[in-house]
């Protein structure tokens, strides 16, 4: 009788266990991810050292949008980098003197401090204008004179995109979701 119910009990536990482990894998790798912020690319939108987590639905429904925040892996690396899309599929894209213009049009980004110069790169040269592959998005960092970006190694593909930054976090004090930004156009 009490080796029965100890059976039982073990049963019991393992069973937990592994729906505990098989909720955790399915969040982990289909909706959910933690992401520590590693360097200042992203700053002041994302401090280093800051933790969020990245959602994974959005992107299996719909096609990214400018202004998101996303978690990929660049062409030029094996790490993860974080960065804002400005340009999406189809658009064409340019810098002139410090500026960022899609299909014409001056980007406004309000994130920005007023003083932020947006130059150039090794891909994206002062003044060319580039038409943004189907599939593929540019993406910058919010603080651009130290953010190694699309300017430098080109559009990202979709499928490299593992998530939209959702939700931070860490530090407590700066809990909250990732607002999202409107461009008007």
């Amino acid at each position: 009788m009490l080796l029965k119910r100890l059976g039982a009990f073990f049963l019991d536990i393992f069973e937990i266990i592994f729906f505990a482990l098989a909720i955790f894998a399915f969040l982990y790798l289909l909706v959910l991810r933690p992401h520590r912020i590693q360097g200042t690319s992203m700053h002041p939108t994302f401090p280093d050292r800051q933790y969020l987590l990245t959602e994974r639905v959005t992107y299996y429904l719909n096609e990214p949008k400018r202004g998101d925040i996303v978690v990929f892996r660049p062409p030029v690396s094996e790490d993860e980098f974080i960065k804002r899309i400005i340009a999406l599929p189809g658009e064409k894209i340019s810098i002139r003197n410090g500026r960022v213009y899609i299909n014409g049009k001056a980007l406004e980004e309000k994130y920005l401090s007023s003083d932020v110069y947006t130059s150039s790169g090794k891909f994206l040269e002062e003044g060319m204008e580039y038409v943004v592959p189907a599939g593929h998005y540019i993406v910058f960092g919010d603080n651009r004179p130290h953010s190694s970006d699309s300017r430098a190694w080109g559009a990202v593909e979709k499928k490299s995109i593992a998530g939209r930054a959702w939700l931070v976090y860490w530090p407590i004090n700066n809990f909250g979701t990732v607002p999202k930004i409107n461009y008007g156009f």
